[in-house]
């Protein structure tokens, strides 16, 4: 048996004609740049998230920077996060010239552990950007007791987490800006990159909307130094159709995730299966697990064509280019023996009974 890590062939399939049809009115439309779909697209957002503002944007990447250049972050600044993430939360946040500042995860949903955030706090801290690991969101409720106490803003790292909720609340409607990602393997994807960025602040909404078209307050007139931040239209236009059937894709996904757990439940002793607190549901962009012998294992799994990825291997604290930070081996355990073990297995809605049972068994 071969097994297809996301599968984002046959969901193509699924929906090709429809998608097909919208592509191709772009093209004979040739409204590439900030056409209609891209409005359909925010408004269909607005309403899936209920967000009173939904920004679109041409990454995930471009999404966590819009959000602290709306903020003001700039060189000086330090924002909390997480070091056991992709490395966008913390680049981003280099590239404006501020300090990345990071706190170790819990070692049940991975995310960055509230308790340990006022020890990073200090004159200079601007944000916290938690991450919304795997699918899951974040411990909200303390994040923001701690920000509103020392008058910090909360940016939501969403980019794994969209259709998550968090006390019965969409993830990309918390925090003062929430972002998300639309690469093609994420739970939502397009057709390339692309991103939004989420909040219900009027004025942040409107600053955004001018940073992504290089701070532009009307044609050729530039009111903030902003980027090239627009969402291609023809990613819209995929987007709209795939939105559509979206809610019923995580329940899909749900399915798998609780199939997985069902069958590796035995074998809980020697493999630590996921967990998802029960004020929140994860959107379950990756099912990881963690194990003791990860490279054999990913070796043998391999040989039976089940493909596996580690998200990630190597926590941000010890990556090369933070090295100017002064962190060490050693200095946030949790995240570095989680990276020693995490494993991704297979995810995606179209996982059939029979590919699962085969994944389990063999692992």
């Amino acid at each position: 048996m071969k097994i297809d890590f996301a599968n984002l062939q046959h969901q193509h399939t699924l929906y090709q004609e429809e998608i097909e049809s919208a592509v191709q009115a772009v093209m004979r439309k040739c409204n590439f740049i900030m056409g209609e779909e891209v409005t359909q697209l925010e408004r269909a957002l607005e309403t899936f998230t209920n967000s009173q503002h939904a920004i679109t944007c041409s990454s995930g990447t471009d999404a966590l920077l819009l959000a602290m250049m709306a903020l003001g972050i700039k060189s000086g600044d330090e924002v909390i996060t997480t070091p056991f993430t992709f490395i966008a939360t913390a680049e981003m946040i280099a590239l404006l010239g501020a300090k990345p500042v990071f706190v170790d995860i819990d070692e049940v949903t991975y995310n960055i552990d509230p308790s340990k955030i006022e020890a990073a706090i200090t004159n200079k801290t601007k944000a916290i950007i938690p991450v919304s690991l795997y699918g899951q969101p974040a411990d909200l409720e303390e994040i923001q007791a701690i920000a509103h106490k020392h008058d910090l803003k909360v940016i939501i790292d969403g980019a794994q987490s969209f259709g998550s909720t968090y006390n019965g609340k969409s993830d990309s409607n918390l925090g003062d800006i929430s972002c998300t990602s639309f690469f093609p393997a994420k739970p939502l994807g397009c057709y390339g990159d692309g991103g939004a960025v989420f909040t219900n602040d009027d004025t942040l909404a409107e600053k955004i909307k001018s940073l992504r078209l290089h701070g532009q307050s009307k044609r050729y007139h530039h009111k903030y130094i902003g980027i090239g931040g627009r969402l291609d239209t023809i990613q819209a236009a995929v987007l709209n159709v795939k939105l559509r059937y979206y809610d019923n894709d995580l329940l899909l996904r749900q399915e798998i995730a609780q199939k997985y757990t069902s069958a590796l439940q035995s074998k809980k002793t020697e493999i630590i299966l996921p967990t998802v607190k029960s004020d929140r549901t994860s959107a379950w962009a990756q099912y990881s697990i963690r194990v003791k012998n990860r490279e054999d294992i990913q070796a043998e799994l391999n040989e039976q064509g089940i493909p596996t990825a580690i998200h990630y291997p190597l926590p941000l604290h010890l990556q090369e280019c933070f090295a100017y930070l002064g962190y060490h081996s050693g200095d946030f355990p949790i995240s570095e023996r989680v990276a020693n073990e995490i494993m991704s297995l297979p995810m995606n809605p179209y996982l059939t009974n029979e590919e699962i049972t085969f994944i389990c068994g063999k692992l």
